[in-house]
């Protein structure tokens, strides 16, 4: 038998059965494809709205990443607030990549790039790109020591006037992932936001 998907699971074996799905993203409905065998597939998960309801609008231009994409609504967010930016949308889950690239295209948001997560990463780092923000519902289920390393190499690409919020659930380990990004990673963290048993933090490289 088949081992069941996990979103983040690189090639889900799942069918890939397209669905519509409406849903708002700070404020602006939307109508987007979304499938099974990736994160959140039928909704807008609670973290993801915690997250776009408490930050303000990234930077008007540059690069910006959503790490762990998923469908896409956070890199759409992005896109739709900043389209003159370039929004790297990145996922381990293949079919995470083309849902949100078929949604951007959709919506008409040319600023998008959907990308697998090592290419962008290596793509990034081998350009010497520095990125402007991050926004991310990081996928904590990895487990810890595959979401620090995650983390850690994302977050090295932060520009020094750069800045990543990140939204985690309480109880999935927020206020001690808090500690690990200040004391390991040397980093500037200050909660932005609690509602619904998610913190918000905002990350800035340490000075």
């Amino acid at each position: 038998m088949p081992e069941p998907d996990h979103y983040f699971s690189a090639q889900p074996a799942s069918p890939a059965q397209l669905r519509p799905v409406d849903v708002v993203l700070r404020g602006r409905p939307v109508r987007v494809q979304t499938a099974s065998g990736v994160f959140s597939a039928g909704r807008l998960d609670l973290g993801t709205r915690v997250l776009l309801d408490a930050v303000e609008d990234p930077p008007p231009a540059g690069d910006l990443a959503d790490v762990g994409c998923g469908w896409g609504p956070i890199a759409l967010a992005m896109a739709q607030a900043s389209p003159a930016a370039t929004v790297w949308a990145v996922d381990s889950n293949a079919r995470a990549v083309d849902l949100t690239a078929r949604n951007a295209a959709a919506l008409g948001l040319t600023g998008v790039r959907a990308t697998a997560a090592d290419a962008a990463l290596e793509h990034l780092t081998t350009a010497g790109v520095r990125l402007a923000e991050i926004w991310s519902n990081p996928p904590v289920r990895i487990g810890k020591a595959a979401l620090h390393e995650l983390l850690r190499r994302w977050l090295g690409l932060l520009a020094p006037t750069g800045r990543a919020q990140l939204v985690v659930q309480r109880n999935l380990g927020a206020d001690s992932l808090h500690r690990w990004l200040a004391e390991e990673l040397g980093m500037d963290v200050a909660r932005a936001a609690s509602a619904k048993g998610f913190r918000v933090l905002t990350v800035r490289p340490g000075q």
